[in-house]
């Protein structure tokens, strides 16, 4: 409906030739569909997997559909600190980076910590994430980069918790921990992105909507059956993305949340907007820079 209204052009595909364009959870789902759109653009894309053998069946379909025969696979798990320092290790041999998308996702039914001892859903969605960003931030900052988190919906129903981030309840409820870190992931998109601005990366976080992904359809069976003739397809859900990747720098506000191709508020209720406090957004920092294992090298708060 939007894209009728709005008068949606087509993202500008033409800026992605021949840049690079790096997208964790890369090969099922939403990240798969941005990989093949920016394959298809031309881009220089590299996949971020898991598994090798899923990243190589990812990556023969993409260069088959798309004829991009430049497509390149990382193998490396975002929820393991030790799998992200090998990644970036890796990614920085492409040299400049020019857009980077954070779409690698879990969600655990019972409670379960990585290696590292940080909550499963805490490791891929935000702790990894971090560590990743800050270990090619030179690359990103060559390539004067657009850097854009998936987000969830979810999030509007959780507050700000670090304390459950520190200690999750041992009442675990995995949707419930979803949300929590999803919140997390907002906040500090919004907390960092000004420090990255002066360095010409822009980072912003986006909401794809709700879209009929494999991951719903595992982890929300009944919610997929109720709500299935809404969903959205694959390519509805990363047109967002798509558009953040391509449009003009002063289109995006760096640190905004983007939900079709709009700025859109971090909160609908009282109870999270009065929990995103100056002092816990600091702590929010801390704590990333504390499990990242990047604490205390030269990394102050922005």
């Amino acid at each position: 409906m939007r894209r009728r209204l709005f008068h949606w052009t087509e993202p500008e595909w033409q800026t992605l030739k021949g840049r690079t364009a790096v997208v964790t959870g890369s090969t099922s789902g939403l990240g798969r569909e941005i990989a093949v759109q920016f394959a298809r653009a031309g881009a220089r894309v590299v996949l971020v997997a898991r598994n090798q053998e899923r990243a190589q069946r990812t990556r023969d379909e993409i260069m088959s559909s798309t004829g991009n025969t430049d497509v390149s696979i990382v193998v490396g798990d975002v929820g393991d600190l030790e799998s992200v320092r090998h990644c970036a290790q890796e990614l920085r041999a492409f040299g400049a980076i020019d857009v980077l998308v954070h779409n690698a996702g879990a969600l655990s039914r019972s409670l379960a910590t990585t290696r590292d001892g940080i909550e499963l859903t805490t490791a891929v969605h935000l702790v990894g994430p971090y560590l990743l960003t800050n270990l090619i931030e030179p690359e990103l900052v060559a390539g004067r980069a657009r850097v854009i988190w998936v987000t969830s919906g979810g999030m509007y129903a959780e507050p700000l918790d670090l304390d459950w981030l520190a200690t999750p309840s041992s009442a675990y409820d995995g949707v419930k921990a979803y949300a929590k870190v999803k919140r997390a992931q907002v906040t500090l998109v919004e907390h960092w992105a000004p420090r990255l601005t002066s360095r010409h990366v822009t980072m912003t976080v986006m909401h794809p909507g709700w879209v009929d992904t494999p991951g719903l359809r595992q982890s929300l069976p009944a919610f997929r059956r109720v709500v299935r003739p809404l969903l959205r397809t694959l390519n509805e859900g990363i047109d967002t993305v798509a558009w953040l990747a391509t449009t003009s720098d002063d289109s995006v506000t760096p640190g905004t949340l983007w939900l079709d191709r709009r700025v859109r508020s971090r909160h609908r209720f009282a109870r999270t907007r009065n929990s995103d406090t100056p002092q816990q957004r600091e702590r929010l920092w801390s704590f990333c820079e504390q499990k990242s294992g990047l604490q205390g090298q030269n990394r102050g708060t922005p």
